[in-house]
């Protein structure tokens, strides 16, 4: 079957810009080649800085014939509702029409025969379309053509398109079309300094080839790969190991087509500039990768940068430029970092009082109050030393104001621990600074430390509740302010450090703090901890975990202690793991079932203990005591926080309950008895919810 090789030819794309443009040229004539009725088998896209290349392979020759059947007027219509069926229809007369029989009368059916097109044809068609029409973050328009004024929005000049289409044993044809005076062809050109000639290409295996023998290498992929090998290689030779950086690998592979690895180097003096400020300067201003001592691990004063040409003198001029640049960037950056040595951090706070953190939630002085005090409380319950939490939430923020900061705010918190730690400042109190931000995200590491741990919880509670306060909560996929992640990193500060503390009660002293009051101050915590319990179920679900056991275990109401509550899902996941547990919650959920029927039936609920005396069978008996003694049993076990426990004691309801409804009829035809037997299923559903509400528990 064909295969498409389209290409679009430009100046330099973003780099940024490449690996979503490529998904959507893929998906644009993908999908309109489906909705056309081409089915193809394979598709494929690449991008370079200057060009967006597609191949679709399997693509059939023509589009399949289409037959369709139009319902017209009734029998005996109008002349005006039949003239305008035959129109619509095709049909000549009304002898062509098909009278198909209905309940509600005799209809004309028209048969539409649509035959299908060259598949050439379709896609000259709608590849100009998608072309004209193609989503870019932003595009420019620029000028005239062929005395013509530019009509195009994209990204960047487009210079030509190839478009071929065929079979791969013959020569494929042009897909003939032209956008804003660019007519498609089979021409395209290799790097812009190695190969600047026209190329003619054939199909995608063939343009390929060529375009690698042109000093292009096509795909992003083994342009990173070939990146990231020579670069370690190239480390490795000279004695160092390469700082690995993937969001700068994925960078610099969209700013070259035919990727040269160099080293530099500067003067070793810099290296008194912490190793984060030296990476993110040489990162940040010319994206090169640095490189480290494998013995010592500290960074060594050479840095990897990724050429885009094969230079006659073997890269030297490159090199000597990079580093005449690198070598002034380095400069600033250490005369940053020197300043703001010279300034305490707490003499920085004071400026504080200018800055607003939100309009409605005061300024950044009043935050960073509002979280010493908060620290405050939260330390003895995490087991850290107040006077150090509540000195560490005092300085915390404070390097936000300094210069290196103010340059590069990737190193926020990093250098508050390093200007922390060099004006005397306690080991804890300085991580804190840098600490108290994570955890950031799913990957990013925990604290373990007291004092950081105390901060970060303040930190994070206190946006938590300042935003809930002014009704500024996440809504659908919309999350400005990050709530989602603070929740998150509050669940695994607490889960991870095996803390125990009322996310109630901390919350209603952070909202104590706050200067403005919600409307209804009495339900924020209860709503923030609906909030926490739908970020736990998140979690749970992406470590795989069953998040409905999440619900069946906040159902029991009271429950804010986080650490307890994914205890009491762990135990009770393993519990409905065993026959023991599927079984009960299979009992249990039968007699919820039957006394939801028979609640709505009789218009009332079925409370109150059971009668004794009204037993008449074995299996009544012995369900009324075991639920007596699993009661006890789970209850104490719960208030002892052994879930393990509590759950083994559950699994000695299953054969009294089997028992019970392979026997006992509950329906009893008397009222007396059936009332005192649906009392005892109730029984159940209280002794299973000393554990969980098990009927919030999916089967």
């Amino acid at each position: 079957m064909p295969e498409l090789l389209l290409e679009l030819f430009s100046e330099e794309i973003p780099a940024r810009m490449q690996g979503k443009a490529a998904d959507d040229l893929r998906r644009l004539v993908t999908d309109k080649l489906v909705a056309e009725g081409l089915v193809y088998e394979g598709a494929k896209a690449f991008a370079t800085p200057r060009r967006l290349a597609l191949t679709v392979h399997g693509i059939p020759a023509r589009q399949p014939d289409l037959k369709t059947e139009r319902r017209g007027p009734k029998v005996g219509a109008p002349e005006a509702a039949v003239q305008g069926f035959l129109k619509a229809t095709g049909l000549k007369s009304l002898e062509e029409a098909k009278i198909q029989r209905d309940p509600k009368g005799d209809f004309y059916i028209g048969l539409i025969e649509k035959p299908g097109r060259d598949a050439i044809d379709v896609l000259a068609e709608i590849l100009p379309v998608i072309i004209r029409t193609f989503p870019w973050p932003k595009s420019m328009r620029w000028g005239a053509r062929s005395g013509k004024p530019g009509s195009l929005n994209w990204v960047r000049p487009l210079h030509a398109i190839t478009a071929t289409f065929g079979l791969e044993t013959e020569e494929p044809d042009v897909v003939k079309f032209e956008v804003d005076g660019i007519e498609s062809g089979q021409t395209t050109y290799g790097h812009r300094f190695l190969a600047p000639a026209p190329i003619q290409v054939r199909r995608f295996e063939d343009y390929e080839a060529k375009l690698l023998a042109a000093k292009v290498v096509l795909d992003p992929e083994r342009r990173k790969d070939a990146i990231l090998t020579d670069a370690k290689q190239l480390a490795f030779a000279q004695g160092f190991e390469l700082v690995e950086d993937q969001n700068l690998l994925d960078e610099v592979a969209g700013l070259v087509e035919w990727p040269v690895v160099l080293m530099g180097s500067f003067e070793p003096e810099f290296l008194k500039t912490p190793d984060e400020v030296i990476r993110a300067t040489i990162r940040n201003n010319q994206k090169c990768f640095v490189v480290r001592d494998p013995k010592t691990g500290k960074l060594a004063s050479k840095f990897i940068l990724v050429a885009n040409i094969e230079a006659t003198d073997g890269g030297n001029t490159i090199i000597a430029g990079n580093e005449r640049v690198i070598r002034a960037r380095l400069s600033d950056a250490k005369f940053f970092y020197e300043t703001d040595l010279k300034t305490k951090l707490e003499d920085r706070l004071p400026k504080f009082e200018q800055i607003v953190f939100h309009e409605k939630l005061g300024t950044q002085a009043a935050r960073i109050k509002r979280i010493e005090r908060l620290t405050a409380e939260i330390a003895p319950l995490v087991g850290a030393d107040v006077g150090k939490a509540t000195r560490a939430a005092h300085l915390a923020k404070a390097d936000l104001l300094t210069e290196v900061v103010g340059e590069f705010p990737e190193v926020q918190g990093l250098m508050g621990k390093y200007y922390a730690l060099a004006q005397g400042e306690d080991a804890s109190v300085a991580s804190a600074s840098e600490e108290h931000y994570k955890p950031q995200g799913p990957a990013d590491r925990v604290p373990t430390d007291p004092v950081s741990v105390a901060v970060a919880l303040a930190d994070k509670i206190d946006t938590l509740v300042g935003f809930w306060a002014i009704d500024e909560k996440p809504t659908g996929s919309k999350d400005p302010y990050a709530l989602r992640r603070a929740a998150l990193g509050v669940i695994r500060l607490i889960a991870e450090n095996a803390l125990r503390l009322s996310l109630m009660k901390v919350a209603g002293s952070a909202l104590a703090g706050l200067s403005v009051k919600p409307a209804d101050a009495s339900k924020l915590p209860s709503d923030l901890l609906a909030f926490f319990a739908d970020r736990l179920k998140v979690q749970l679900r992406e470590q795989g975990a069953r998040h409905d056991l999440v619900d069946a275990v906040f159902a029991l109401g009271g429950q804010d202690d986080l650490l307890m509550i994914v205890r009491r899902v762990e135990a009770l996941g393993k519990f409905l793991d065993s026959d023991d547990g599927k079984n009960l919650l299979a009992g249990t959920k039968r007699a919820s079932n039957i006394l939801s029927i028979e609640e709505k039936k009789d218009k009332r609920s079925f409370d109150g203990a059971p009668d004794a005396a009204l037993y008449s069978l074995a299996e009544e008996k012995a369900l009324a005591k075991a639920i007596g003694e699993v009661k006890a049993e789970a209850s104490a076990a719960v208030a002892k926080e052994d879930f393990a426990a509590a759950m083994s004691a559950m699994a000695k309801l299953r054969p009294p309950v089997d028992a019970f409804f392979d026997k006992v009829r509950v329906n009893d035809d008397d009222p007396k008895v059936r009332e005192n037997r649906l009392k005892l299923l109730n029984e159940i559903r209280s002794a299973t919810r000393a554990v969980a509400d098990f009927s919030k528990i999916q089967d």
